[in-house]
């Protein structure tokens, strides 16, 4: 059974606005098996609201995470960039925090061990916390990394406290949008992180999402989008407080935060720049107002007509189209527009987890990328956009050969 929520998951407040309806939507990450194509698939409500006493951009519809995160079809060490990206974090934390052989670094939702594997390498002791078993069993089997089975929250983290033990660095990287409890969530990061600690944890942003128009970011996962406002609000009630941040490109714009705990006087502790900037910003583009997304709707509309003018043009004019990239907002995207087996020949995707799988609702097939060279499809649609010069660097032989893709995010436009 799902919840739909009438009240905020932050302040608890009700009032929301509607930012967008997309519909009912299968679970973007629920994959079909070939057995599965003539069951049934169960779909859930897709609205994407704003509270007006808290800012805080969400959805309405919480699925168990027991049914969306004890199998896991993402595993983050298929994409170089975010395997770069994870390595420049670690190595400068552990030089600018000394971390060492007495140090410990947590991260929730460690996936299989992506980021914490640079730690490792660093001597730094790890521990990794993710509840998708077959990806926390690739850690541990695959590259060692020390990881408990289990949701993170309050109870877990005073249960790890009562053995003694305490980060120094906590990571949560595109977890706490996945989280229907957010104070409990934070109360739990706060025991855990030590009173000289920090706690790194990145975001997807919700003014980059209205921005360039990322309507395919929202799927059942994403329970929360987040600005600075709304954030700052969250992190207060849980005794801590933003002492730095960073506006990172990663998955279309997000933000990295560094966060401390409040009332503790930690040398450099002090609220930096880059913090009251982006606060002062937000409110002169009304982010914490409704009226910022209150067109939302119509200009997903418009990308939407945008693209399926154009694959129908192309269809109809004999072209063989195909896509990359069998992410959840692949999902999204093909499911909100409809575009199925009448249009694209099939799906090619690197990871091998998903390869012999087909997507969700539009049924389908998922290919290796040398699919593309062997069947050549005239145009390829871009999907997963976000790793957009990392596919293109890829697929070079591809597009040497005459393919183009199609990058549908924010403006539709081939390449």
């Amino acid at each position: 059974m799902t919840d739909t929520a009438s009240a905020c998951r932050s302040c608890g407040k009700g009032g929301l606005n509607t930012v967008v309806s997309l519909g009912c939507m299968p679970l973007a990450n629920a994959l079909l098996t070939a057995e599965q194509l003539q069951k049934p698939e169960p779909t859930y409500p897709l609205d994407l609201v704003f509270c007006p006493h808290c800012a805080l951009v969400q959805i309405t519809e919480t699925v168990p995470p027991d049914i969306l995160f004890r199998e896991y079809l993402y595993f983050s060490s298929f994409s170089d960039t975010m395997l770069r990206h994870s390595r420049e974090l670690a190595g400068r934390l552990v030089g600018q925090y000394k971390l060492d052989a007495n140090s410990l670094v947590v991260e929730v939702a460690s996936n299989d061990g992506y980021l914490l594997q640079y730690y490792k390498q660093a001597g730094v002791p790890v521990l990794g916390i993710e509840p998708a078993r077959n990806v926390a069993l690739v850690a541990e089997e695959q590259r060692g990394i020390p990881t408990l089975c289990e949701f993170f929250g309050e109870v877990l983290a005073q249960q790890l406290k009562e053995q003694g033990k305490c980060a120094d660095v906590i990571h949560a990287h595109n977890v706490l949008a996945h989280v229907a409890d957010l104070n409990g969530f934070l109360r739990g990061t706060r025991l855990l992180l030590k009173d000289s600690g920090i706690a790194v944890i990145e975001v997807p942003y919700v003014k980059d999402m209205i921005d360039r128009c990322e309507f395919d970011t929202v799927y059942h996962e994403h329970l929360c989008y987040f600005s600075l406002t709304a954030l700052g609000n969250l992190f207060q009630r849980s005794g801590m407080m933003i002492q730095d941040m960073e506006h990172v490109p990663i998955h279309g714009g997000s933000l990295r935060l560094f966060v401390v705990p409040a009332g503790i006087s930690i040398a450099g502790s002090k609220i930096s720049p880059a913090v009251t900037a982006l606060l002062s910003e937000e409110e002169s583009h009304g982010v914490n107002q409704w009226r910022f997304y209150a067109d939302f709707t119509q200009r997903v509309e418009a990308v939407r007509d945008h693209l399926c003018r154009l694959l129908g043009d192309l269809r109809r004019s004999g072209k063989r189209l195909a896509a990359y990239g069998a992410a959840a907002k692949g999902s999204t995207l093909l499911n909100y527009c409809r575009i199925g087996q009448e249009t694209l020949d099939f799906v090619v995707d690197r990871s091998t987890y998903k390869q012999g799988q087909y997507m969700p609702g539009v049924h389908l097939p998922i290919c290796p990328p040398e699919m593309l060279l062997e069947a050549m499809p005239d145009y390829v649609l871009l999907l997963t956009w976000n790793f957009a010069e990392e596919i293109m660097e890829q697929q070079a032989e591809y597009r040497l050969r005459g393919g183009r893709f199609i990058i549908p995010i924010p403006n539709v436009e081939v390449v």
